[in-house]
């Protein structure tokens, strides 16, 4: 290396008064910004949310793909968060008491009731699934650990829209809605209106669960559950799923199961049973 490149290297890496390193704060502004994206990003629209030149992001971002924490798509070009900040996602995640608490029981209520069984946090992507117990019984899914599941029309997303506070989960409900209603789509328990949205979270709230039919993944039944902190608030919801129309009904024992077990896991201040 010449002597005017350790100069350089010397001035980027000194930092600010904090000890910090100026090129890597520039770059970690830019994988900041990309995680914010709902979904793959081209460089141009990227580059303008951060405002710098596009070479210079180009850069960094070529750095990023070689160490893994981003990837960038064949046909399109565009870049998106690659399985090593997943797997940096997934672990800060699960750095939590109640999660990991419930991660280590998890296991038995698959075994006990033979179902598998998700644990999923509420991240910048909205609910994401962070464990999974997989059930003996074969099934095909096309989601598994790092998935993040939509808010209206998932099991684990339901709890989040039920238990947690509206200006959390709000930009997510609102681009969901959006998306939706441009599609034209509704279901039988939801039209998207704000009064549906509403009367759903109450019927969540008063049952202690929430649960999807075949309509939304075909030949797949979904029951979820929050495990709540003191505040009342979901810190997790744990799903189980299942081909069974009748996991679906209040009076199963897998509900029974499942509510056992949240509730075991939940703040002892927070949580009060359907009814009460």
């Amino acid at each position: 290396m010449t002597r005017e490149a350790e100069n350089q290297d010397e001035t980027e890496g000194s930092g600010n008064a904090r000890g910090g390193i100026q090129a890597l704060d520039a770059a970690l502004v830019v994988l900041r910004a990309l995680a914010e994206f709902d979904g793959p990003v081209a460089l141009i629209d990227l580059a303008r949310a951060v405002s710098m030149p596009s070479s210079k992001v180009h850069r960094y971002l070529a750095s990023f793909i070689h160490a893994g924490f981003v990837r960038q798509a064949n046909r399109s070009g565009r870049y998106e968060l690659g399985p090593l900040s997943a797997s940096l996602g997934i672990a800060a995640l699960g750095r939590n008491d109640f999660v990991n608490q419930a991660a280590d029981a998890m296991p038995d209520l698959s075994e006990q009731t033979g179902m598998t069984v998700l644990l999923s946090v509420w991240g910048s992507q909205g609910a994401t699934v962070i464990r999974w117990c997989r059930a003996p019984s074969p099934m095909v899914t096309s989601f598994g650990l790092g998935s993040n599941m939509p808010l209206l029309t998932s099991a684990s997303g339901r709890v989040f829209l039920a238990w947690m506070p509206r200006p959390v989960i709000s930009a997510r409900l609102n681009l969901e809605v959006e998306r939706a209603v441009e599609a034209g789509l509704s279901w039988p328990d939801l039209d998207l209106s704000a009064g549906s949205v509403d009367r759903l979270i109450a019927k969540i709230r008063g049952e202690g669960f929430a649960s999807i039919d075949g309509r939304y993944v075909p030949g797949l039944r979904a029951i979820a559950a929050p495990i709540l902190n003191w505040q009342g608030e979901a810190e997790a919801s744990v799903t189980m799923i299942s081909t069974s129309e009748q996991i679906l009904s209040a009076a199963h024992p897998a509900v029974r199961q499942l509510l056992d077990f949240t509730q075991s896991q939940s703040s002892a201040r927070s949580w009060k049973p359907a009814g009460d």
